[in-house]
């Protein structure tokens, strides 16, 4: 690992699964380390995944092998800007485990992780100079679970 900063993601017994998921889903990801237990440890036997450093989309993660005690929650999530709706609707698709949790483009996948499926026009429509075009987008936004970039569009425009 050559960050200075890595976000580490503490797992249950699954961070090699999770990782080999993650990896999956974009261009310029891949696993990297597999380090395994020296000896016994709270989360697991000695030989058994201890850490998982992998890459997605060009950004460093390790994932912790570290027990039952501590969960995901929505307090952090991970964005991802995506170039249009196909690939918005592919990644929603690929990630979303649990659909009563989307809510604006957030989704959580079967890990308990939080990801904010972002389409990049999304973003310059709530940045509009006009400010009656940004109120009608986040409005329009604030009524979906899943971002329909055209629906938002209408909006945006009186529609």
């Amino acid at each position: 690992m050559s960050d200075k900063i890595t976000p580490c993601l503490w797992f249950d017994g699954n961070a090699e699964e999770a990782a080999e998921f993650y990896a999956g889903l974009l261009p310029d990801s891949h696993i990297g380390r597999i380090t395994r237990s020296p000896a016994d440890n709270p989360s697991g036997k000695a030989g058994s995944v201890l850490t998982v450093e992998f890459t997605v989309a060009g950004q460093s993660f390790v994932g912790l092998n570290g027990g039952p005690l501590f969960k995901f929650n929505e307090s952090v999530s991970f964005q991802i800007h995506c170039e249009d709706q196909a690939e918005a609707d592919r990644l929603a698709d690929a990630l979303s485990a649990v659909p009563e949790a989307e809510q604006c483009g957030w989704v959580k996948d079967r890990f308990g992780l939080s990801w904010q499926i972002v389409p990049r026009r999304m973003i310059a429509l709530l940045a509009d100079p006009d400010p009656g075009r940004a109120r009608r987008a986040m409005e329009a936004m604030m009524q979906m679970k899943r971002i329909d970039i055209a629906a938002v569009e209408r909006a945006a425009d009186g529609g």
